[in-house]
């Protein structure tokens, strides 16, 4: 069975839709359904289809180990044949029979090699002009740009009876965050593509991203601009009068 089927059955057998898992794993409802489809691509690697197998095991009642040896078998780029891999990357060559040199081969070869070696020596012995040689001037290879931190802002915002409730959506791929809510520390750690976090707070949020390009933020039902680019890390902090 596959490993797609494997998840169907089981989530039927426990008797949870795939809007249950997606609530309680915070996966997204259509990721889910291609995992059972047996579909992985959108999971964004080895890594993080592991990471879901393993949120999803518990709910499931399943075993991990059986689901990532089933995605592993079935899925997992890192189980091919490296010798394969470098055939397919011209890295190594499909041997090829040796030919046998003959006799006479070896004959031909010297034959030219002495008449090369003498047609060299008169032209040099004719030559009376001295050549210098051009040295290329080296090219410095050029470096690109590195993706800097922004410095750290903060948005203060009208004096709201709900507070602040901050909503981050890993919409385009996966980031590092760090929340602090009120001074604590409420959320520290990897957040997934598909995957969406939800803060509140009476008066102050303060984040760190990672990789501020692939994450959507909503503050209080309003979707914010981005706050950076792919792999730019980001801090910033969000205060209510």
């Amino acid at each position: 069975m596959a490993l797609g089927d494997c998840l169907r059955q089981a989530r039927t057998s426990a008797g949870l839709s795939v809007e249950d898992l997606a609530e309680r794993t915070s996966i997204r409802a259509g990721l889910i359904r291609e995992m059972e489809n047996n579909n992985f691509k959108s999971c964004g690697g080895d890594t993080y289809a592991r990471g879901h197998l393993k949120n999803l095991a518990p709910l499931l009642q399943t075993d991990l180990k059986n689901l990532v040896d089933l995605y592993d078998a079935e899925h997992s780029i890192d189980q091919r044949r490296i010798s394969d891999m470098l055939v397919e990357n011209h890295v190594t060559k499909i041997p090829t029979e040796k030919k046998t040199i003959t006799w006479k081969s070896l004959a031909i070869a010297s034959a030219i090699s002495l008449g090369a070696i003498a047609g060299a020596q008169i032209i040099i012995s004719n030559s009376t002009t001295t050549t210098t040689p051009v040295v290329a001037p080296s090219i410095k290879p050029s470096v690109a740009p590195s993706v800097k931190a922004v410095e750290p802002t903060e948005t203060v915002l009208p004096t709201s009876t709900d507070g602040l409730n901050l909503k981050i959506s890993a919409t385009r791929g996966n980031s590092n965050i760090d929340v602090v809510v009120d001074g604590k520390s409420i959320f520290k750690g990897r957040i997934f593509q598909g995957d969406t976090k939800d803060f509140k707070s009476s008066s102050s949020i303060s984040i760190y991203l990672s990789n501020a390009g692939d994450l959507d933020l909503s503050l209080n039902g309003e979707q914010l601009e981005p706050l950076g680019t792919r792999n730019q890390e980001v801090r910033k902090t969000f205060r209510s009068k």
